[in-house]
């Protein structure tokens, strides 16, 4: 073999191996520092080793390929081959992406994970429709209430300037005569700190990661919802893997989801030590406001039932069981 023969062979094996390499964009909506994030990214790290490079998936945080709404359209329409949402953003397309959010339906991480348990089978159905799969889903930890103000009871709560990032979140707004402001979460510092929200719901993850500490002075653990994140992957480019590569992304999928909700319970109890640390009150409700928003969340979940028809009742019924 000559020289250029050699040349040749050598071009020809790297332009088969570069053929042979899949590469995928994964948006998601989180700072690259968030336990969702990083798992993501441990995700990508798993299914990289576990293919032999053969797929690359390449993770874009904080919205910096598709803003958080435009995640699952972008995934749907085969313009990323992966992405990450949160649920509960989409109840307003379809109630069951919501039943996460649903107030004190689900209120610790063994509930939470009962409830994706009953949800599972509907999430399936309807994103196969869609031509998308799930792979995994990751709870947030649970939802606590940050104001300004001291909050007794839902009548404290009238006229707060709230932010609302699901129609979940409007809707309590609506209930106890707060004002709703839609703010996403990359610009959820900017709105504390020109006044345009004073009070929101959320984790202790999302308080430490956009400073409210800085803002808003107390956090009530109410434990109210833990919405989940979801990971969806385009079926086409899912078909358009070999076996062992679907193999090896399904396999990293399942783990990354049980390493997920580990890392939440660990993140809420992180944060939470964090808020503490940086002058943040973290305040068990008081039972009437323990009360006031069980009515709220009662409230919304017969509104739910009405509007999610039988699958809705089928999931809270698997769920209560």
């Amino acid at each position: 073999m000559n020289t250029r023969q050699v040349l040749l062979a050598a071009v020809l094996a790297l332009a088969g191996s570069a053929y042979a390499q899949t590469k995928w964009d994964l948006p998601a909506a989180y700072p690259a520092s968030n336990f969702h994030t990083v798992n993501l990214q441990q995700f990508a790290n798993d299914v990289d080793k576990a293919t032999g490079g053969k797929l690359k998936i390449q993770v874009h945080a904080n919205a910096s390929l598709f803003k958080a709404p435009e995640i699952k359209r972008a995934v749907q329409q085969g313009q990323a081959q992966i992405g990450e949402i949160l649920l509960v953003n989409y109840q307003n397309e379809w109630q069951l992406f919501g039943a996460d959010g649903l107030p004190f339906l689900a209120d610790s991480y063994d509930q939470a994970m009962k409830l994706y348990k009953a949800q599972k089978p509907f999430l399936d159905k309807k994103l196969g429709e869609q031509g998308m799969m799930l792979l995994y889903a990751v709870a947030w930890p649970p939802q606590g209430i940050y104001s300004k103000k001291q909050i007794n009871s839902a009548a404290d709560m009238k006229g707060l300037k709230w932010r609302a990032y699901s129609p979940a979140t409007a809707r309590i707004a609506e209930l106890v005569g707060a004002q709703p402001v839609t703010v996403q979460a990359a610009e959820l510092s900017q709105a504390m700190a020109t006044g345009v929200v004073d009070s929101y719901m959320s984790s202790g993850s999302t308080g430490y990661d956009t400073k409210t500490y800085e803002q808003l002075k107390n956090w009530y653990d109410t434990q109210a919802w833990l919405p989940k994140n979801a990971v969806l992957v385009n079926r086409a480019a899912f078909n358009a893997l070999d076996k062992p590569t679907q193999d090896a992304l399904l396999k990293a999928g399942a783990e990354a989801e049980t390493r997920g909700w580990a890392a939440s319970r660990a993140e809420n109890d992180r944060t939470i030590g964090l808020l503490k640390q940086n002058g943040m009150n973290i305040i068990a409700p008081s039972p009437q406001l323990k009360a006031d928003m069980k009515k709220v969340g009662d409230v919304m979940l017969k509104e739910w039932l009405e509007k999610a028809g039988p699958d809705g009742k089928a999931l809270v019924d698997a769920y209560q069981k």
